[in-house]
Formats: C-alpha cells, sequence, structure tokens
C-alpha cells in the first residue's frame, strides 16, 4: 500500500504529494462550492417559474395612451372565430358518442374549452393567457400594439410587477366602440370557466365565485403578479360564467330579469336525429348548435379600463402610472364616460360592488 509518510520516500516526494493532496482538497471545496451556487441558481429559477406559471393569465393593457385612436370594429371577426371553434367542439363531442348514451355533458365541456383554446387538453397550461397570444396574432390588423416600455406602466419596476415585466402588455382592440384588451378575452373563457366549475361543481353560489374572483385578482392575478386590480377583468370574468352557463343554460341568468330568462335560450341542444334514427331503427340523439354565440350579448363600457378604472398595489405604483397618464393626456381622467358606469351599474345591479371599482360604482346622474 503507498504511504506518503513512508521513511523511503524522498524529501521531494514527500512534498510532491503533500502538494497534490492540497490541490485535491482545494478542487473538492471549488466542485462544492459551485454545486452550492447551483442549486440556488436552480432553485430561484423553480420559484420565478412557479411564480410566472401561477401568474399565466395575469396581463395589462393601457387602456390610455391609446384612447384617441380609430380601430376597426373587430366583433364580426371575434364571433365568426369563436362560433366556429364552437362548432368544432360540438362535431367532436358529438364524434365520441358511444353505444346508446347520447349527449355526454363532461365530455362536451371538455371539447369545447379545446376547442376554444386551441389547446390538446382542457385543463393544463396557460389558457388565458395562450388565447390572448393567439388572438394578437388573428386580430393584428385591428389591433394595437403597445411596448410596455412606451406605456403608462413604463416605471413599474421588476420587484413591483414581476409578470408586467416578463410578459409586456397585451394588445387593444374595438368592440362597438369599446377600447378593450384581447387579455379580456382569456379572462372571459378562462376565468369565466372557473367561476363556472365552482358553482357547477362546487359547493359556490355566484356571489361566491365573484368573491373568489376578487381574491385572486388581489393576489396571483393582479396586485402581486403585476401590481394593478383591474376591476375590467372581474366584469369579463362573471360575463364569461354567463356564456358558460347558457352553454346548456341549466341556470337563469342572473342579469335577466323574469320574462327575459323564459325566451332565453341555450347554445346548445341535446336533439333526436331523425334520418339516423329511422336508419338505426332506434332513437338517436346529439348535441346541436341552438344560438350563435355574439360577444356584444356580454360587453359593455365597464370592459374598458378606461371607465372601470383600476386600483394598484401601493401608492408608489399608483403615482407612477398617474404620472404617465397626465404626460400621455392631461385631460383624461377615469371614468373617462362615466355614463358607461351608469349603465353597469343597473346592468349588474346587486353584483355591482363585485365588479365596478368604486369611482365607477359611485357615479351619479347630473
Amino acid at each position: 500500500m503507498f504511504d506518503p509518510l513512508s521513511p523511503t520516500l524522498s524529501r521531494w516526494e514527500r512534498e510532491l504529494t503533500e502538494q497534490q493532496c492540497n490541490q485535491m482538497h482545494k478542487s473538492i471545496y471549488r466542485l462544492k462550492n459551485y454545486f452550492f451556487h447551483m442549486q440556488r441558481i436552480v432553485i430561484l429559477f423553480i420559484l420565478i417559474s412557479t411564480f410566472v406559471f401561477q401568474a399565466g393569465i395575469a396581463a395589462e393593457i393601457d387602456s390610455v395612451t391609446p384612447r384617441k385612436l380609430k380601430l376597426d370594429n373587430s366583433l364580426t371577426i371575434i364571433n365568426t372565430i369563436f362560433n366556429q371553434r364552437i362548432q368544432e367542439a360540438i362535431q367532436k363531442a358529438n364524434a365520441q358518442q358511444d353505444g346508446d348514451e347520447f349527449c355526454n355533458e363532461e365530455v362536451l365541456y371538455t371539447e369545447l374549452r379545446k376547442a376554444i383554446f386551441q389547446s390538446f387538453t382542457a385543463s393544463w397550461g396557460l389558457k388565458g393567457y395562450d388565447l390572448d397570444k393567439q388572438l394578437r396574432s388573428l386580430l393584428a390588423r385591428q389591433s394595437y400594439s403597445l411596448s410596455l416600455n412606451d406605456s403608462i406602466y413604463r416605471d413599474i419596476e421588476y420587484l413591483e410587477g414581476l409578470s408586467l415585466n416578463i410578459k409586456g402588455l397585451s394588445d387593444v382592440i374595438n368592440i362597438n366602440s369599446h377600447l378593450i384588451g384581447l387579455d379580456k378575452m382569456g379572462h372571459f373563457f378562462a376565468e369565466g370557466w372557473q367561476y363556472f366549475e365552482l358553482t357547477q361543481y362546487g359547493d359556490h353560489n355566484i356571489e361566491q365565485a365573484l368573491e373568489w374572483g376578487k381574491q385572486q385578482e388581489a393576489g396571483k392575478f393582479g396586485y402581486t403578479s403585476t401590481g394593478v386590480f383591474s376591476f375590467s377583468d372581474l366584469v369579463a370574468n362573471f360575463n364569461g360564467w354567463r356564456f358558460w352557463n347558457k352553454v346548456l343554460l341549466k341556470e337563469n341568468d342572473p342579469l335577466k330579469g323574469v320574462i327575459a330568462n323564459f325566451f332565453n335560450r341555450p347554445y346548445i341542444t341535446c336533439e333526436i336525429q331523425l334520418i339516423t334514427s329511422i336508419k338505426s331503427k332506434k332513437i338517436v340523439k346529439a348535441w346541436e348548435y341552438n344560438t350563435l354565440f355574439d360577444l356584444s350579448d356580454y360587453v359593455d363600457g365597464t370592459w374598458d379600463e378606461g371607465n372601470n378604472c383600476n386600483s394598484y398595489k401601493d401608492p408608489l405604483i399608483e403615482e407612477k402610472v398617474t404620472l404617465r397618464m397626465k404626460n400621455v393626456n392631461p385631460d383624461f381622467t377615469c371614468p373617462f364616460i362615466a355614463a358607461y358606469c351608469l349603465e353597469s351599474q343597473k346592468k349588474y345591479g346587486y353584483y355591482a360592488k363585485h365588479v365596478l371599482h368604486p369611482y365607477c360604482l359611485t357615479v351619479t346622474e347630473e
């Protein structure tokens, strides 16, 4: 066995061996130090990735800078896109009918979400944000894109709004003369579905679902991720619940009166297929598209953040944004068109307190 302290070794050999040992210890120390720092980097990366994933739907728009722009109305294009996707979902749901089991509701809702979000899955992924990005591409000629560095949010730092700085801003579009962020479509379909899940499959009523939405906006979808609390997001979420509820219309629309609910019809119904039934010599049913989707049934002036004002995580952020607003448009005040707040107070009635900013909620007729 080799012994570095053996008297048979020369002094030069022992010194060389000691140098090798010292060098080896230094190498081990550097290696340990390297792995320690790498571990910290990996943990930080995981934490940031998890945060961004959780805040995936959180996006903001600048509703002040493009206020005077004239944009084409995107309503018809949006209706066409989503009517096609809904029809695609119905066809796929019907194709999965097995034997004598017709009109499976779970399959229908799954295929609707996959088609609307253009996703291979109904649940996994950043559905709202992905839909936002799809529409930015599809509506590029009708929308207005603004970089974060040119917006009223340019002074919000990373620690104040991490998600905002990483993802930037969504585009804005014109829907029936309302300046609306494309992120609202993600809220409408994705968050609207979450509200619907809480009431359809959970133990929440609609008011509890609305309160849950406010908590999310005060957390990972708003204050925590972007530094901004958007009441217009809450309006889009609530109307998204109304959309998903109207798919099969098992509950009355809480914003409609008795007569309007009596004449209200679901988007999709389960109908007897006469010719197929005759050929099969038995009753065959399938889903049919009963009423076309029309976004104008849901959109109003408080989807516009220029009317349904934002709140901010702290006074410093609010001061930064307000100063930029004044620089961009000295005449701008929120609500920009107070009449839309009055209309929404009537539209949302009892539920207005859950979706309207206090400035919009307290507007009175002059």
